[in-house]
């Protein structure tokens, strides 16, 4: 494919942002080249500022489960924008939208909006510690959590050991209260809360993994971290930012039947606009000022446009389901990819879960960083690029998980398929 005017306004788009993008996922850094502009978006698909069409599996890295422009959202915010951009002040829309949040997901009881999932994860942390009057936070290697300060951190050479800054400008005193554990780790775990377990605070987790390809804890890792955080009065912080209404309107704590102290959301809970949240048992969070003491606030906050997106997006969800379509599609495409790099004699594995699926190069299926980081990253960059000139255009590293929506058809699935065989028969070729 031909893409100049993406090349043009990329090469001005340097000049003006720091790598000529808003966000270090857009720069194909992983993949190699430049990434492309795009121009428009309806249903399953993209379009570039040259004219190009793309079966598109990244959804906006996750929000566009109904597919771009679906008219109900729509209709939503063009009333939304009616009224006013930004009020200030309280809004109709923001009650709705809690208690669609509230009536969803039941471990929530009480929910605070906020702009971004960034936000509701660092807000959420800085609740645990001021519940519990601790300091200490459990994350897991591999596991993201947005841009805070306090989890940007390395797991260093040990799973066990206390942060250490993995970006500039993050200092260590913001990290030491931070420790890392190996995900699907039950042990692990246990000897973490053995040794610091009256200071941990909390600890927060993706239920299902997102951010190094898509992995899937075991019953156990669940029920142990469940156990341990009762047993010693820590909070279980659930990161539901893109699994929230993504693998069943419940979430992945409906599907996998667990219940967390406090949850945090994102994505889809705007239905593509900017917004996030964070909820849980009301004891909890009627520590949040003003009702308590512990400090979080936003000017954006419960925004309206955003709110009649969200309120849109899940009333659909809610009303008109489309996990079961969503479900055969993603078995579709699964075992399609998966049965076209075993036809290449590629070393391959795949995870699945739903409408979010990865596709790695790597013959054991990962389950932690550790496995999932044995990944051929070479040869993904070579599949990304192939399918992309083909149409196609998947998450743009090997460790991110790619989404399917309800607009996507068979057809497109199978299109999908018959890209990536061409492209995986081709590796042996030069």
């Amino acid at each position: 494919m031909q893409r100049p005017n993406s090349h043009a306004i990329f090469t001005r788009a340097k000049e003006i942002m720091p790598g000529g993008v808003n966000s270090p996922a857009r720069a194909f850094g992983a993949v190699g080249g430049e990434p492309v502009v795009m121009d428009r978006a309806s249903g399953a698909y993209l379009f570039d500022v040259d004219g190009n069409q793309y079966i598109d599996y990244i959804g906006s890295w996750g929000p566009m489960i109904l597919g771009h422009q679906h008219p109900a959202v729509v209709v939503a915010v063009r009333a939304a924008v009616e009224k006013a951009f930004s009020f200030g002040a309280p809004s109709p829309g923001e009650n709705e939208l809690c208690e669609l949040i509230i009536e969803l997901v039941p471990s929530i009881e009480m929910v605070r909006l906020v702009s971004s999932g960034t936000e509701a994860t660092m807000s959420a942390i800085r609740l645990a510690r001021g519940y519990t009057g601790r300091d200490r936070i459990i994350k897991f290697a591999g596991n993201y959590h947005g841009h805070v300060d306090s989890l940007l951190v390395a797991a260093g050479s040990s799973a066990a050991t206390l942060g250490v800054p993995n970006s500039p400008g993050v200092t260590a005193g913001t990290t030491q209260d931070t420790i890392i554990c190996r995900y699907n780790d039950p042990a692990n775990l246990e000897e973490i809360f053995a040794e610091h377990g009256s200071t941990i605070a909390g600890v927060i987790f993706e239920p299902i993994v997102g951010n190094m390809g898509t992995v899937i804890p075991t019953a156990e890792f669940l029920q142990t971290m469940r156990e341990l955080t009762w047993k010693h009065g820590a909070l279980m912080i659930c990161d539901e930012v893109m699994t929230g209404f993504r693998v069943a309107v419940g979430g992945a704590q409906q599907l996998l039947d667990f219940t967390p102290d406090l949850t945090t959301l994102g994505k889809i809970v705007g239905g593509g606009m900017p917004i996030g949240a964070y909820g849980g048992r009301k004891e909890v969070m009627q520590h949040v000022l003003p009702a308590g003491k512990v400090f979080q606030a936003g000017t954006l906050s419960g925004n309206p446009l955003a709110t009649a997106a969200g309120i849109a997006t899940l009333k659909q969800l809610r009303d008109q389901p489309p996990y079961e379509k969503l479900e055969q599609l993603g078995a579709q495409l699964g075992d399609g990819l998966l049965a076209a790099a075993q036809a290449a004699k590629i070393p391959a594995s795949l995870t699945r879960v739903g409408s979010m699926l990865t596709l790695f190069f790597n013959p054991m299926q990962p389950t932690d960083w550790d496995t999932a980081s044995q990944s051929d990253t070479t040869r993904f960059a070579r599949y990304f690029w192939g399918l992309l000139n083909r149409g196609v255009y998947m998450p743009c590293s090997q460790y991110e998980a790619l989404f399917i929506s309800a607009a996507h058809s068979p057809a497109d699935i199978q299109a999908t398929i018959a890209a990536a065989q061409e492209v995986l028969a081709g590796f042996g070729e030069k």
